[in-house]
């Protein structure tokens, strides 16, 4: 209760010294203030072309996510238990995670066109190595004696992953789909920004254009936002599906 109180004063007198330095020292053009940042974004929140912008850009990050996701969770499975191609593969992955994925963009254009279906591809190229990574260390910290006592035991490959190896690496696999999900968002911002007429990601690219820097501002509040509202719903599934995660975090925080 304390610590909200605490932030919520550190918000309050953030914004207040905004709010009057920003007019004392004519920098209303650069940086707004509060004010008209909260008119620009209630005024879309009114005529409703915010959700409709929201909801194109959460369609977007979703799809790429969960494609990401889903390609980035298979190829760590499976490389992290075939260590040789692992091995034939890892420059050829590497290279391709070297490269800024915001640079794929025009090249998806051309791949995909300009709609819904070049910013999910780039959000999951972005969200798969995340995922990727944390899945295929995930699997490659698994316990090699207790696999060798296992199949001496005479477990079988699929006996191995399903009782071992996935429930072992499910911590990392969830640690990557948290840190993928702004990606998942940056990707479909990106795609919007260089070739969209609608998402978030438009009506920042709109709002630059008109020299709108309240319509700027109030774009990023919306964008931040959305991030948080992607972020407690992976939070609220790991808790659903890890829930003895829930009670080590607690007793840490009781010690």
């Amino acid at each position: 209760m304390i610590i909200n109180l605490i932030r919520f004063a550190f918000l309050a007198a953030i914004l207040l010294f905004w709010q009057i330095l920003s007019p004392a020292y004519k920098m209303e053009f650069f940086i707004s203030t509060p004010a008209d940042i909260f008119h620009s974004f209630w005024g879309s929140v009114q005529d409703g072309s915010l959700f409709y912008h929201a909801g194109i850009t959460s369609i977007e990050a979703l799809g790429g996510f969960a494609l990401g996701s889903a390609i980035g969770m298979t190829l760590g499975l499976m490389l992290g238990r075939f260590e040789t191609l692992a091995k034939i593969l890892d420059p050829f992955l590497m290279g391709f995670y070297s490269l800024p994925k915001a640079a794929l963009a025009p090249l998806f254009i051309l791949w995909f066109g300009i709609g819904l279906d070049m910013k999910i591809y780039l959000a999951a190229s972005i969200v798969f190595f995340l995922v990727f990574l944390n899945t295929f260390t995930g699997v490659r910290n698994v316990s090699r004696e207790q696999i060798s006592i296992l199949r001496l035991m005479g477990a079988t490959e699929r006996h191995l992953i399903t009782k071992v190896v996935i429930p072992s690496a499910v911590t990392w696999v969830f640690a990557g789909l948290r840190l993928s999900v702004p990606y998942a968002l940056i990707g479909a911002i990106v795609g919007e920004i260089i070739a969209a007429n609608r998402g978030l990601g438009f009506l920042l690219a709109h709002a630059t254009g008109e020299f709108d820097t309240a319509g700027t501002f109030a774009a990023l509040f919306a964008i931040m936002i959305l991030a948080l509202l992607l972020n407690v719903s992976v939070n609220a599934i790991e808790k659903a599906l890890l829930p003895w995660k829930t009670v080590e975090a607690e007793r840490e925080i009781t010690v």
